[in-house]
């Protein structure tokens, strides 16, 4: 099975060109091969079918009918699919292809703005909302969030919002994928503000998803800072964090009287996307806390020898979980010294959230067999 679709043009303006007026010229065709080998993602992944279907309505622009974006010759999963090496051309190529679908919206809304009398509705601009969505299940959304994603005009969401969770928004909502992913991200975050800003001074109420909680790891207080600069109302939906929901899951408590007297988040962000991780202060090697790295898949080695090396023992219990709360989820249990082992062995991909601490082994998952130093689970 293949997905593929073609793109005709690039940008010579701004990629996102929404108050700026310019040309397009042609760009030879692009194709992106997609296969089905591995088990269907519960998340947006960047060029699956899911995403096309859902945000068809970008691409329908009249003016483009002879140079369709999308041919789809897929069945009703989700494709994994890979980027060819010019990356960036196509991502500058499909913002090019929403642009016009995107100023006819923003044209709409400025006009039902203007038939209140050409004044400002007596709320002002448009509120933007950065909600936070949970680490997959549907289920673990507040009450708040379901009410605001079903009263949207238009939602920008990341990749780890899962398809459950979209699967809520109202009928007349616009949706609009702006995920990042290691090496292809369809849209800067410099964008991505002055998307949220732009329909906002439209008088949309504009909901940014994000998968987790919008504080944690999620570049919230940046979307944040920037719109409040802009005079932009936000409000913050706080959502069950990958740390809570997934620790939750297995059973394992992030605190416990006598075993972990603090927790602590990290990033295994790494600096320049090379193999060593951001930051490790030699005060996280603690025994007696819980650590919990998110982004920290291709990282694991070299931390696990750094916080071995800070005096972390070798045998702390640690799990490693991909696709947390998911019906896709699956989980590694080892001890520090062969989790990383252990990991690529189960081949577990992104997102997958690592645990480290003796409240590991509190988890009815947990290996009994003092034999036994790691085992894998599946859902």
């Amino acid at each position: 099975m293949a997905l593929s679709y073609t793109h005709h043009y690039k940008l010579s303006f701004s990629a996102l060109g929404l108050k700026k007026s310019g040309s397009l010229h042609l760009l030879p065709i692009c194709c992106v091969q997609c296969n089905s080998n591995v088990s269907a993602s519960p998340f947006t992944e960047k060029h699956s079918l899911q995403r096309y279907q859902r945000d068809q309505w970008v691409y329908n622009d009249s003016s483009n009918s002879n140079q369709r974006l999308i041919s789809l010759d897929c069945d009703d999963q989700a494709a994994s699919c890979s980027v060819p090496s010019d990356s960036d051309s196509i991502r500058l190529n499909d913002i090019a292809l929403q642009l016009p679908e995107l100023r006819k919206l923003l044209e709409v809304l400025k006009q039902k703005r203007e038939s209140c009398g050409g004044q400002v509705p007596k709320n002002g601009p448009g509120n933007v909302f950065l909600v936070g969505t949970g680490p997959g299940d549907p289920d673990l959304l507040t009450l708040k969030a379901v009410k605001v994603i079903q009263k949207a005009d238009l939602l920008l969401y990341d990749r780890l919002v899962s398809n459950a969770v979209l699967d809520l928004v109202g009928p007349d909502a616009r949706l609009l994928y702006v995920g990042k992913t290691a090496g292809y991200h369809s849209r800067t975050q410099e964008e991505i503000h002055e998307l949220l800003l732009s329909f906002a001074e439209a008088g949309a109420n504009v909901v940014r998803l994000k998968g987790g909680d919008p504080l944690v790891f999620g570049r919230g207080g940046e979307e944040m800072d920037f719109l409040q600069q802009q005079g932009i109302q936000v409000k913050v939906i706080p959502g069950i964090t990958a740390a809570s929901g997934i620790a939750a899951e297995l059973g394992i408590p992030l605190t416990h009287r006598g075993v972990a007297i603090s927790v602590r988040f990290l990033t295994g962000h790494s600096r320049k996307g090379g193999t060593d991780p951001l930051f490790v202060a030699e005060n996280a090697a603690d025994p007696d806390s819980t650590l919990v790295v998110y982004m920290g898949l291709s990282t694991l080695p070299s931390l696990a020898q750094k916080l071995i090396h800070h005096g972390l023992p070798p045998d702390t219990p640690a799990a490693a979980v991909e696709r947390g709360t998911t019906p896709q989820q699956r989980t590694v249990f080892a001890e520090l010294k062969d989790l990383a082992d252990e990991i690529k062995t189960a081949e577990l991909v992104s997102p997958t959230l690592i645990i480290i601490g003796k409240v590991v082994a509190l988890s009815p998952f947990w290996p009994q067999s003092s034999k036994q130093t790691s085992c894998f689970v599946e859902a």
